[in-house]
């Protein structure tokens, strides 16, 4: 296997389990030196918190020759994000990568749906990811006006529920939407100091597609046959990620990809495909007329 990453020292949040804990075995693999975020709550945040999952990963890389630290600081907190940035600093040396991974589900419909439940989710994937996003590029920039270039690597989940959107999941697809739109802006905000930021939307099965979203334990949690091509393994996102955050990916600025099942779909976001135009103030009837005949199209 190539040393893709060899010298470079990530933050991978959520990573004790399903997909964050596969983009750290392969990263390790690759000759990256790893921090396991991890809080090892419950799937909907709740629970004793514990950073055993994110141990067992840790043991998991330096059995195979890698090295890793755990770390279970909540991405919700500022200045405990703060701290999952200096833990990389100053147990590992600098900081090259950060994926921002760590996510709670809470699935209600718009008119079920508590403060709670839209507050929670919010406060882990959109501020635990600007949380992350903040303190990284301030230290980005700072050893860029130092001279010391660390080719910084920022990449946001995001997900199908916010890029195509899914019944039951405002709270959560907002959020998925909100962080494909951050990797973009930032990305604009950073290149000069030789940042890239990008996100991607992973199709795999996870405890949130199985055990938090009835509609898809249907279809991703059925059991897969020794040797059969298992389409939902989380295995299928590590590769892109851990591509994404190597200099080969020096040129690749502001994209979304969607990944899973073998496939990689480049994404865009708003564009337009219809128009009607009137050189006056439209009559809102006439104008309401005029768009049902675009949106027939």
């Amino acid at each position: 296997m190539s040393r893709l990453l060899e010298g470079k020292v990530a933050v991978i949040t959520g990573s004790g389990r399903g997909i964050g804990r596969e983009e750290a075995l392969l990263m390790a693999k690759l000759g990256a030196k790893i921090v396991v975020n991890d809080l090892g709550a419950h799937f909907d945040g709740s629970g004793q918190s514990t950073n055993t999952p994110a141990q067992e990963v840790v043991a998991e890389i330096k059995k195979m020759g890698g090295d890793a630290v755990a770390n279970g600081e909540s991405v919700s907190d500022f200045k405990g994000a703060k701290r999952i940035i200096e833990c990389a600093i100053d147990t590992l040396g600098k900081l090259n990568i950060v994926v921002n991974n760590a996510g709670i589900l809470r699935d209600r419909m718009i008119f079920n749906m508590a403060e709670e439940d839209w507050d929670s989710v919010i406060a882990v994937h959109l501020k635990g990811s600007f949380n992350m996003a903040r303190h990284a590029c301030e230290y980005w920039r700072d050893e860029h006006k130092k001279g010391n270039l660390l080719n910084g690597r920022l990449i946001n989940t995001a997900s199908d529920a916010g890029l195509l959107g899914n019944v039951g999941q405002s709270n959560y697809g907002s959020a998925k939407a909100a962080l494909a739109a951050m990797a973009i802006i930032i990305d604009r905000e950073m290149a000069k100091y030789g940042v890239t930021a990008n996100a991607i939307a992973p199709i795999a099965r996870t405890r949130l597609t199985v055990e938090a979203t009835p509609s898809t334990a249907a279809i991703m949690g059925r059991e897969v046959k020794e040797g059969e091509f298992d389409p939902f393994a989380p295995q299928h996102i590590s590769p892109l990620v851990a591509w994404l955050a190597s200099d080969d990916a020096a040129d690749v600025h502001g994209e979304v990809f969607r990944v899973g099942a073998g496939s990689v779909w480049l994404m865009k976001g708003w564009h337009t495909v219809g128009k009607v135009s009137k050189r006056a103030v439209w009559d809102a009837a006439e104008l309401g007329s005029a768009l049902k005949s675009e949106l027939a199209k």
